[in-house]
């Protein structure tokens, strides 16, 4: 069998996908990172599938299309990772794609790249990103899950087949690798969602359960992978619903959950594909593999809430100290990004910035600046970085050891870059890691809300009519460009966006179909905002019918407020900050626990052990608390100078609020003129907030997900305070927790105080007009993301 499917995949003529990169982007010898990164001992195998283009024939649903999107980005996500990060040859990362990802392709590829090489110790990664599916054998058989090659057609009366890699083969293959140091990603999901987008996202699950047989050929091939591994066909086909698979799975959502790719400005890829490798970019190796995926849950809960909460599976799953990939990671190649080409003119430079967030990313104001990966020191801080952001660029000098990439353009995640170096410099190389030094923000960043294809036309027209009434917010057609929230309907009383989106009818951008009972009277129902993922932002649902206009209207105050959060997700940096800070959410009743420990990974100060961190308990998921649980803030400033903060965020209803430090002991209110100095940590200084013992910092619910945010600054966030106290009626209304009423203007004084930071420790006063400039040197946002339940 082995030479078989080998002799197969030669007559493919399957090679490896530079994907879009130059052949000099392969030739990493010399590349001093990968070096480092090398582990002769042991090799690193990988895997990498990824399908958009699928023929009509593998759904029923051909009216709106089968093809996605992010898939073949997935892949160069994972792909540029291992060879940049993980130290894995180019050589030995296998890419299939689209038509070459035939079901007998991938089980080939599996067996003579994977299967056949890899020893023990040696470390395997597959991943997957596509359709997965439900499959029913025969009328009254039972289901199981499969993931859908480029072929996997449907079955007909002709030929009755499914031609899809069922779970229990990719289980069997698992097995048969010689090594327990395997990770398998998929970013696919199983459920029979009954559509094929939703909102602005595309749902990898097919659309369908189809019902048939599997292929003789396949059964043959299982049968023969369990007498390889030597286990029952029992076993085989309980191994998934057991978790006793070698390694670690994981999964982008749970079983009866449906996994989603996201379009942003340029690019499309899968939401958890994108949050993990993100993330991985810039781990450090104190880092577990659950911590990560923690914060990869987190990122995306915030897009899609909780219809999509991804999992991990595997023999290995519980071990709380297993490292990302089974590799222990070197902090000298933490990155935001690499250097995929030099141009011919050596002037410029070709960047793929895939370690920054993915909405950042997307707003990247030009001009914005990125360095070579370096060990930080604190006289790095002494180069006037916005030189080259503001109008005399072209009298930037810098010394010989440091080289700016100033952003000129960008192309999804591909940005051209303008080298600013001192003309001695030793010329930039393909492979060299960068990482984000000034961080260039437009200042109308808006509010992108896409109008559900439920809606009749009437409440289309109407619902653009009056966002257009309300500054920095558009409405836009579903799938037209990158959304933020859905505004829909549902009914009174149910929190998930009615009409499941896109009927079983209706034709992808089109009308939808009459509901077959239409002579039955329509249930009530309430207009609001939708996360992507359907399940509606509870705050902004009406307990009465009311027009359209009027709807939008009374949730005018809701969207300044998510306008708001996403300016505050912006400024989100913990991997990039050079700043020397560290917070830590710790529940103090009624249990005591750490939540959560964010901080800094790239400060020239050694960051102090945290007699804490064994208090840390993660399991990859979101973190949860019980409502009236109390908690307070652990502050760090681990650096040598001071630093102001602020701590601002969402509660679980929805509302903006601030979390005040010290609150005058005789009035419990806060003292707006004394906030400088009340925000103030010094060097080395360890702070709690709130400073009462025990926290009078209470939960008080309603169940749902709360977004915290930490900010530091080098200078004091004087026009912060100042929003503050605009917003409350009096000073007496400044207590512990205090929900804003102005939080757009808070957000905005809090972007134009780091500016300002920015600017004065770059000894400049002018600022551009259009542009927040804002420098990793000093400031720092950690963000944090945890969720309630009763």
């Amino acid at each position: 069998m082995g030479l078989k499917r080998r002799a197969f995949l030669q007559q493919a003529g399957l090679t490896l996908l530079t994907l879009g990169i130059s052949e000099a982007g392969l030739s990493l010898g010399l590349n001093r990172y990968q070096q480092a990164l090398a582990q002769p001992t042991s090799r690193k195998l990988a895997l990498l599938v990824g399908i958009n283009q699928y023929p009509e024939q593998v759904s029923d649903r051909s009216t709106h299309g089968t093809a996605l999107n992010g898939c073949i980005t997935d892949v160069q996500l994972q792909r540029e990772l291992l060879i940049h990060r993980f130290g894995f040859q180019p050589s030995d990362v296998l890419t299939l794609t689209d038509q070459q990802a035939t079901r007998e392709a991938i089980e080939a590829a599996f067996l003579t790249h994977l299967t056949e090489q890899a020893r023990p110790g040696d470390v395997v990664l597959f991943h997957f990103s596509g359709f997965g599916s439900q499959v029913k054998l025969g009328e009254n058989g039972e289901l199981i899950q499969s993931l859908v090659p480029v072929d996997g057609v449907l079955p007909t009366e002709e030929n009755p087949f499914i031609n899809d890699l069922p779970e229990e083969t990719l289980g069997l293959l698992l097995r048969s690798l010689s090594t327990e140091q395997v990770t398998a990603v998929l970013d696919t999901s199983y459920a029979d969602p009954n559509r094929a987008i939703q909102g602005n996202l595309r749902i990898r699950s097919r659309p369908t359960t189809p019902t048939g047989w599997l292929a003789a050929s396949e059964l043959e091939f299982q049968e023969q992978l369990r007498d390889r591994v030597k286990i029952s066909q029992e076993q085989s086909q309980a191994q998934w619903r057991t978790g006793q698979l070698p390694g670690i799975v994981l999964m982008a959502a749970g079983l009866d959950q449906v996994a989603a790719e996201g379009q942003w400005n340029g690019f499309s890829a899968g939401l958890f594909t994108y949050a993990l490798t993100q993330h991985l970019w810039n781990a450090m190796p104190a880092s577990t593999l659950q911590m990560n995926l923690s914060l990869a849950t987190g990122a995306v809960e915030q897009l899609v809430g909780k219809e999509q909460q991804p999992q991990i599976l595997g023999q290995k799953s519980q071990n709380p100290s297993l490292l990302p990939y089974h590799l222990k990671l070197d902090a000298a190649t933490a990155a935001d990004g690499v250097i995929t080409a030099v141009e011919e003119d050596a002037k410029t430079v070709r960047l793929w910035l895939a370690g920054v967030p993915a909405a950042v990313v997307e707003n990247y104001g030009q001009n914005s600046l990125f360095s070579l990966t370096q060990l930080a020191t604190p006289a790095d801080e002494g180069v006037q970085l916005l030189e080259a952001v503001l109008p005399d660029a072209e009298a930037t000098t810098l010394p010989a050891n440091k080289r700016l990439l100033q952003m000129r353009t960008r192309e999804g995640l591909s940005v051209r870059a303008k080298i600013y170096a001192a003309s001695s410099a030793v010329p930039l190389q393909v492979g060299q890691l960068v990482q984000e030094s000034v961080r260039v923000l437009p200042r109308n960043v808006g509010l992108t809300v896409a109008l559900d294809s439920s809606l009749e036309r009437i409440e289309r027209v109407d619902a653009t009519s009056a966002f257009a009434t309300i500054p920095r917010v558009t409405a836009i057609a579903p799938g037209e460009q990158s959304a933020d929230y859905v505004f829909g309907k549902t009914q009174l009383g149910t929190p998930t966006l009615a009409a499941s989106l896109i009927s079983a009818s209706t034709v992808e951008g089109g009308e939808p179909s009459q509901p077959i009972n239409g002579d039955l009277p329509s249930p009530k129902s309430s207009y609001g905002l939708f996360h992507l993922g359907r399940s509606a932002l509870l705050n902004t649902l009406s307990k009465e019918e009311e027009a359209v206009k009027t709807a939008v209207n009374r949730i005018t105050p809701q969207l300044h407020t998510l306008l708001a959060t996403k300016l505050l997700r912006l400024t989100s940096n913990a991997e990039s900050s050079r700043l020397g800070v560290r917070a830590t959410l710790e529940m103090t009743a009624p249990q005591e626990r750490i939540v959560m420990q964010r901080e800094t990974s790239r400060a020239p100060w050694d960051a102090p052990a945290s007699r804490l961190a064994g208090l840390f308990v993660g399991d990859g998921r979101l973190p949860t608390l019980p409502i009236e649980s109390r908690l307070q803030y652990r502050l760090c400033n681990y650096s040598d100078r001071p630093v102001y903060f602020i701590l601002l965020g969402l509660d679980s209803s929805g509302s903006a609020i601030a979390l005040f430090p010290t609150p005058a002991p005789e009035s419990n209110s806060f003292d707006f003129k004394a906030a400088p100095a009340d925000s103030l940590l010094s060097p080395g200084e360890i702070l709690l907030v709130p400073q009462s013992t025990p926290s009078d910092w209470t939960l008080q619910g309603p169940p749902g997900v709360v977004e915290n945010y930490v900010i530091f600054s080098r200078a004091p966030l004087t026009q912060t305070y100042s929003a503050l106290e605009i917003s409350m009626r009096s000073k007496a209304d400044a207590r512990r927790v205090s929900t804003l009423a102005n939080p757009l203007e808070v957000a905005q004084a809090a972007l134009q105080d780091l500016n300002q930071a920015s600017l004065l420790a770059n000894s400049r006063t002018d600022s551009a007009t259009d542009t927040y400039a804002l420098d990793v040197n000093n400031w720092a946002t950690l963000s944090f993301v945890y969720q309630i339940n009763s």
